[in-house]
């Protein structure tokens, strides 16, 4: 394994902090990431569940790890590695990850080693974002830029998208009744299209 580590191995301390499932699910992420081209990850709510297991760390920190996971199988997977250079070269890299760390990491190389192989003849074209969470509800404006005065019935509509690297973004707007209304019409005529395939 050449290429230089995403984020250097700074980024890959928080792998060594992280609990053994959420670690073993953010590995499967990784392996989704290089299989499909697209995986989203929620990073607040895997903070959550980081620190309802006691571990402080940030959405910027699990994104970090993310990455690195995917560089580690990638680079695996391209260097068509076995299941004992694969423990080698971890141990060499990431030595100062504690064992169970290593352990899990090494699980889910073994398993996924074989679907990983073919994945560079295979490599997908970067997915483009992806709808995660779509929900709306009807209120008063709370800003007067988006519709006509404050007061005014309006639309509030909020996104979780995925982006092609899988970090979940969320966006809220309002719109008029009228803005909905059409946005309704335009989302109807999508449908009625797609039906004919």
């Amino acid at each position: 394994m050449q290429p230089a580590m995403p984020g250097g191995a700074w980024a890959a301390a928080p792998l060594g902090t992280l609990p053994q499932d959420l670690l073993a699910e953010l590995c499967q992420r990784a392996v989704q990431r290089l299989q499909s081209g697209s995986v989203s990850l929620d990073a607040s709510q895997m903070c959550q569940r980081c620190h309802a297991a006691g571990v402080e760390i940030t959405q910027a920190d699990l994104c970090q790890v993310l990455r690195t996971l995917t560089w580690l199988f990638g680079t695996a997977a391209k260097n068509k590695l076995t299941a004992e250079e694969f423990s080698a070269e971890l141990g060499k890299r990431f030595g100062f990850l504690p064992q169970p760390t290593g352990q899990v990491i090494q699980q889910v190389w073994k398993e996924k080693r074989e679907s990983l192989l073919g994945w560079e003849d295979e490599k997908p074209v970067v997915a483009a974002g992806q709808l995660v969470d779509f929900q709306w509800k009807l209120g008063i404006a709370m800003s007067a830029d988006s519709c006509k005065s404050l007061k005014s019935p309006c639309v509030t509509v909020a996104l979780k998208v995925a982006d092609g690297l899988g970090n979940v973004r969320c966006k809220s707007f309002e719109m008029t009744i009228s803005q909905f209304q059409n946005f309704h019409s335009q989302f109807k005529e999508m449908a009625s299209v797609l039906e004919t395939f």
